[in-house]
C-alpha cells in the first residue's frame, strides 16, 4: 500500500511529546512491513523551527517526510507550502491518515483526500476530551469542531483511537465518530544493553511536565513517604518552579529531582533504574511510558485517567487508582513494601509487551484496517 500521513508536527520536534513517537513508530513499522510510507508535517519545533531540509523528501527510517514552514498561524501549523505539494501528491495513495484535530493540516488534508476520492483515517491522539477542550480556547475549539472539524470526521472511512477511554471521551461530545476502532500504540523493543538494577525507593515519571498531567498530586504524594521522585521531561510550561515550591511545603524538597528531557539509552537506563514509574495524569489518551516502563520489568501504577490503563489491568504488572494524592500513595507504598510482588509485576508486563504491543504487531493490525477502508472506498466506488 501507499500510505500517506499528515501530522502537525514530526521528530526531531519531540517536546510535543508522546505523539511525535508514536507516529513515527507507526510510519517506521509499517515502512518495514513493505509499504510505501510517506510524511506531510510542519517543521515548527517551539518559536524556532527543526533544522530539517523544507520541501523535499528525507528518509527517516525508510519513512519518506516531507517538511514544510509554517510562517503565519503557526499555532494553527497553517502552511500553504504543504497544502500546494499535497495537493499535487495526494492522488498517488492508497489511504490517508490524519493525526490530530483542530489544526489546518489536518482540515486541509481532509478536504484534498475528498476531493481526490482518496480515504482517510482520523486519530485525534487525546484532543476531543470534554475536559481539556474547556480548559483549554473552549469558545475557538467549540466553533473549530461545529464549523470545520464535524465535516473532516463525518466524512473520514474511519476514526482511529488508541484506548477505548479515548474512544468513551470522543462519543461524549456531540460528533459524528464513523467506524471508530481501537489500536493501542506500540512500543519500540528496548536499546540492547544490560538493564541495572532498579534502585531502592525511587518513583519516575517520565513526560512532558504539564498541568493535565497531575504532578502537583504526585508530588503530594511523596510525603509521608521515604520515598524519592524524579520528574523527567520538557517543561514548556515552566512547572518546574511551583513543583519544587510544592515539594519545600510538603517537606520533600530534597527527595524531589527535575531532570531535563532523556532519549534512546538514557531514557531506557532511567526506566529500567526506576522503583516504580507511575503516571496520575487528569486525562492521557494512551500513555506511551507505560508500556516502555512494562518492556524494562518495572511495574506502574496509573490513575483512572489514563487510557493504557485497560492495558495495565489486562496484563497485570501494576495498579489503578484515583489521582489523589492519597489514592497515589497508598499504590505506591503497596508496591514498594512488597519487592516480590513488584517482581512479578514487572515480568508480566514484559511479557505482554512482547506478545501484544510490539511496533511490528500494531502496525500489522493498522495496515488491515487500511485494507478495510480501502476496501470499503472501492465498493462504495462501485
Amino acid at each position: 500500500m501507499r500510505i500517506c500521513h499528515v501530522v502537525p508536527t514530526y521528530l526531531p520536534a519531540t517536546r510535543y511529546g508522546g505523539p511525535i513517537h508514536s507516529v513515527h513508530g507507526l510510519c517506521k513499522a509499517l515502512a518495514s512491513l513493505g509499504h510505501g510510507v510517506e510524511v506531510y508535517t510542519t517543521s515548527v519545533d517551539g518559536r524556532g523551527d527543526s533544522k530539517v531540509p523544507h520541501g523535499e523528501a528525507v528518509d527517516l527510517d525508510g519513512v519518506g517526510v516531507h517538511y514544510f514552514r509554517s510562517r503565519l498561524g503557526r499555532r494553527l501549523y497553517y502552511s500553504p507550502p504543504l497544502g500546494h505539494a499535497l495537493a499535487s501528491a495526494i492522488d498517488d495513495f492508497d489511504v490517508v491518515h490524519l493525526h490530530s484535530v483542530f489544526l489546518w493540516p489536518t482540515s486541509r488534508a481532509a478536504r484534498l483526500a475528498r476531493a481526490a476520492t482518496v480515504p482517510y483515517v482520523v486519530s485525534p491522539r487525546g484532543m476531543l476530551v470534554r475536559e481539556l477542550i474547556e480548559a483549554q480556547s473552549r469558545l475557538v475549539k467549540t466553533g473549530w469542531l461545529e464549523l470545520i472539524e464535524s465535516t473532516t470526521l463525518a466524512q473520514a472511512a474511519g476514526v482511529h483511537f488508541t484506548s477505548a477511554q479515548e474512544l468513551a471521551d470522543a462519543r461524549a461530545l456531540p460528533l459524528p465518530l464513523p467506524r471508530p476502532f481501537v489500536v493501542p500504540n506500540g512500543v519500540e523493543r528496548p536499546i540492547p544493553a544490560p538493564h541495572p538494577a532498579a534502585d531502592e525507593r525511587h518513583v519516575l515519571y517520565l513526560g512532558r511536565l504539564s498541568w493535565k498531567k497531575n504532578l502537583e498530586a504526585l508530588v503530594e504524594a511523596i510525603a509521608g513517604t521515604d520515598l524519592r521522585l524524579t520528574l523527567c521531561g520538557p517543561d514548556d510550561e515552566e512547572l518546574a518552579p511551583r513543583l519544587r515550591e510544592l515539594a519545600s511545603i510538603h517537606g520533600v524538597g530534597d527527595r524531589l529531582t527535575v531532570r531535563a528531557p532523556v532519549t534512546g539509552l538514557d531514557k531506557w537506563e532511567a526506566l529500567a533504574r526506576a522503583t516504580l514509574v507511575v503516571l496520575p495524569s487528569i486525562n492521557e489518551n494512551f500513555g506511551n511510558v507505560v508500556p516502555e516502563a512494562m518492556a524494562v520489568g518495572r511495574p506502574v501504577v496509573v490513575s483512572t485517567g489514563v487510557g493504557a490503563r485497560g492495558i495495565v489491568e489486562r496484563a497485570g504488572c501494576g495498579l489503578v487508582c484515583e489521582g489523589t494524592p492519597a489514592a497515589l500513595r497508598e499504590a505506591m507504598l503497596a508496591l514498594w513494601s512488597d519487592p516480590r510482588r513488584c517482581e512479578r509485576l514487572g515480568a508480566a508486563g514484559a511479557d505482554h509487551v512482547a506478545a501484544h504491543l510490539t511496533w511490528e504487531r500494531v502496525a500489522g493490525s493498522m495496515a488491515d484496517r487500511y485494507r478495510r477502508v480501502i476496501a470499503g472506498a472501492d465498493r462504495h466506488a462501485r
